[in-house]
């Protein structure tokens, strides 16, 4: 009887995103391919939203189920009170105040909620985690405002060791898009990478030699806790906060106006905590103050999203805001739920106007990458930008203007990073 064969090692590159999740697989040749998830009732994506969503089982307690992205979205709006839905994980691996959590009666770390959403994502996609050699990124800094580097790296490490992969190997994220963005090279050259996320953007400058045996030798990085998704809660701040009462007032017996309470709103930047307000208590108390106050309607439309679940829906409409005035000069932020009517028009002028302070961080790591290189702009020979906020006319811009639009290009908004993993592990 001949023995077993073992198991192929399967090598891949994986961008674990705070929004988004991407896994570049290589072939027998060393061609990348990302893989392809399919989620019921949803069109096959090369993401996975960076999502889990634990639940108890009714006839299997106390065993904790679990989905992941657009499944965990779906698992959770379907009975939200009894659910968990975890986000954001990635934001959290440098903050050392955070360990752990008690969700569903079970004490968790954010290494084991990791290694729960990775081992599910490898099944998706049939593939045994023992066999894999796998490079994943990280960013240059990780989010938060005390964030530890160096923590943040060893649990993401342990959250992968958790999940079962056999070979673990960590590279930074825009170092990762520069190897994607070298195949277009032909001689060497100096480049700059932008790397913006959903919940970081990195700044690296890379000298890239097509011919060297190591080709790319890293000169500089920097990076800032700003992305996407702060350019999506401006929209949020700026047009549907108001919309739903937050400038209004009320009063108690008759007495003198009062602001209407501010911790409303600050839930509005993420769907998942407006859900959260889907109490008895938090709509009584929401009812109590329109009783009175100077804006009733708009305090009803707040309570008719929030009774009826529609924060994600909300969130697709102003993502859909921000994506159209990426090609227009102004676009209709227009969202109707029963007696719900937003309909706003937002112009690019105002929209940059919003974002303002953040495209300043921007620019601020940028010239931190440059001073961290020894090198002035116009040693750039070339400008690479990926992830979705690069797409933004205010964000190429700032980059046309330091480094000569001739110079800058994009890439693959959402596979460049994972594709450059996987080239990295050939």
């Amino acid at each position: 009887m001949s023995p077993t064969p073992s198991p192929r090692t399967v090598r891949l590159g994986m961008d674990f995103g705070t929004t988004n999740t991407v896994v570049v697989l290589l072939d027998a040749q060393g061609r990348p391919h990302p893989a392809r998830f399919a989620f019921p009732h949803h069109a096959v994506s090369e993401t996975c939203r960076s999502l889990l969503c634990l639940w108890h089982d009714a006839e299997q307690r106390p065993a904790v189920q679990e989905a992941i992205g657009a499944a965990a979205i779906d698992a959770y709006l379907e009975d939200p009170a009894e659910s968990r839905l975890i986000m954001s994980m990635k934001s959290y691996l440098a903050q050392a105040s955070f360990r752990q959590t008690r969700l569903l009666g079970q004490v968790m770390t954010l290494e084991m909620l990791i290694a729960r959403f990775l081992a599910c994502l490898m099944r998706m996609i049939d593939i045994d985690p023992a066999t894999v050699v796998a490079t994943v990124g990280r960013p240059v800094h990780f989010a938060g405002d005390r964030a530890d580097d160096a923590l943040g790296e060893a649990r993401l490490r342990a959250g992968f060791q958790a999940a079962g992969f056999g070979q673990i190997n960590v590279a930074l994220e825009p170092e990762a898009a520069g190897w994607h963005f070298a195949r277009r090279l032909q001689a060497p050259a100096t480049v700059l990478v932008g790397d913006f996320g959903g919940g970081t953007s990195d700044f690296s400058i890379l000298r890239f030699d097509p011919a060297a045996q190591h080709p790319a030798q890293p000169l500089g990085y920097a990076g800032v806790g700003i992305a996407g998704d702060q350019f999506d809660y401006r929209i949020i701040d700026r047009v549907i906060a108001p919309a739903l009462g937050r400038n209004g007032t009320y009063r108690v017996m008759g007495g003198q106006p009062l602001p209407v309470p501010a911790e409303w709103y600050a839930r509005l930047g993420r769907w998942h905590r407006l859900a959260l307000m889907r109490t008895p208590q938090t709509l009584r108390d929401i009812a109590d103050v329109a009783r009175t106050a100077s804006e009733p309607e708009k305090l009803h439309a707040l309570m008719d999203i929030i009774d009826n679940q529609q924060g994600q829906a909300l969130y697709r409409a102003v993502g859909a805001a921000k994506r159209e005035l990426s090609s227009a000069g102004s676009t209709v932020l227009d969202y109707r739920y029963h007696d719900v009517h937003i309909h706003r028009e937002i112009t690019r002028a105002e929209f940059e106007d919003w974002i303002a302070p953040d495209l300043e961080c921007f620019d601020d790591a940028v010239e931190t990458a440059l001073e961290r290189a020894g090198l002035p702009a116009s040693a750039i020979d070339r400008v690479f930008l990926t992830g979705g906020t690069s797409f933004v006319p205010a964000v190429r811009n700032l980059f046309d203007r330091r480094f000569g639009a001739e110079r800058v290009d994009t890439g693959n908004e959402f596979v460049s990073v994972a594709e450059g993993l996987a080239l990295m592990n050939g």
